[in-house]
């Protein structure tokens, strides 16, 4: 808990809320109510352990807040998230309905503990730790199992590592779902594109025979899309899209648009995780992703 004036509102409440929820409590040293609910607010904030921050103004000492949160009876909290008030209530609930407050904002602690396991596996990704990165992702997806981004990056690292069957397990809660969230259904594809090459046992005879084809047939659309299934198994991510982009070139409709898909697919799999940039400011665009973009664009609406 921490006692806001004006002078440290915007560090304290403004600033601090586009990190974590703040509670503002508004109230006033000779306040009955206020005595009952201030306990209780401090106890919660202590229960939900970093959750959301508790802030308390004396709305006598500080009528330019009061006056500025349009305060008319004491005690009186506002929730705010992201610099902007979400919610609020008047009056010294119970603790049950400060809890039902609390609940329908903040988010949950599995989605903290998920967050902040997912940070450490892209510091420790970043490190080339990757045993690391594969443990914390495993505890994130397991504190969080609805968290899609996650789970992404779970099952991403799994196939980089070759481990194709854990990462099939992973996948397998979101499967239905797939195809209606666009980079699960990349790592659908990707998966598809690996399975495609299990039985290959001679990659580069595979490949010889399917550049064969095409030279005899630069319409072999079925060829090309082997061709980039066969790169993409083995991680050449702009190969496979330069395979798919002379699909895309000849016919941006073949196989109920399967080329431009399975490029986007690509996309997705190689896009690095956004730098944390400052507020206002847009994170740069990795070059390999940026260009082949524009190539996918030129194409599709020339």
């Amino acid at each position: 808990m921490i006692d806001v004036t004006i002078a440290n509102f915007e560090a304290e409440v403004i600033e601090a809320s586009m990190q974590t929820p703040v509670l503002v409590d508004f109230w006033a040293p000779w306040c009955g109510p206020c005595k009952v609910i201030g306990p209780l607010l401090e106890k919660l904030e202590a229960d939900y352990a970093g959750r959301f921050k508790l802030v308390k103004i004396d709305s006598d000492q500080e009528q330019q807040l009061a006056a500025a949160f349009g305060v008319r009876s004491i005690p009186t909290c506002v929730l705010l998230m992201n610099g902007q008030p979400v919610d609020g209530f008047m009056g010294a609930l119970p603790e049950g309905q400060l809890r039902a407050f609390l609940d329908k904002h903040l988010p949950a602690e599995g989605e903290l503990v998920a967050e902040a396991e997912g940070a450490a596996a892209q510091e420790a990704l970043a490190d080339g730790d990757t045993e690391t990165a594969l443990e914390r992702l495993r505890q994130a997806v397991q504190a969080d199992p609805d968290n899609d981004d996650t789970r992404f990056d779970l099952v991403k690292l799994l196939l980089e590592l070759g481990e194709d069957d854990e990462a099939k397990v992973a996948f397998a809660p979101v499967i239905a779902k797939a195809d209606a969230v666009r980079r699960l259904d990349s790592l659908k594809r990707w998966m598809a594109a690996r399975d495609a090459q299990a039985d290959v046992a001679e990659p580069e005879a595979r490949m010889t025979a399917l550049d064969t084809a095409i030279a005899a047939n630069k319409r072999d659309f079925d060829a090309r899309f082997a061709r980039a299934q066969l790169l993409m198994a083995y991680g050449q991510w702009t190969a496979a899209m330069d395979e798919l982009l002379e699909i895309l070139m000849r016919d941006k409709a073949w196989n109920e648009d399967l080329a431009r898909k399975t490029y986007i697919a690509i996309l997705d799999v190689i896009e690095p995780p956004k730098p944390k940039v400052a507020e206002g400011q847009v994170p740069p665009e990795d070059p390999t992703v940026a260009t082949y973009r524009r190539r996918l664009s030129s194409v599709v609406l020339s």
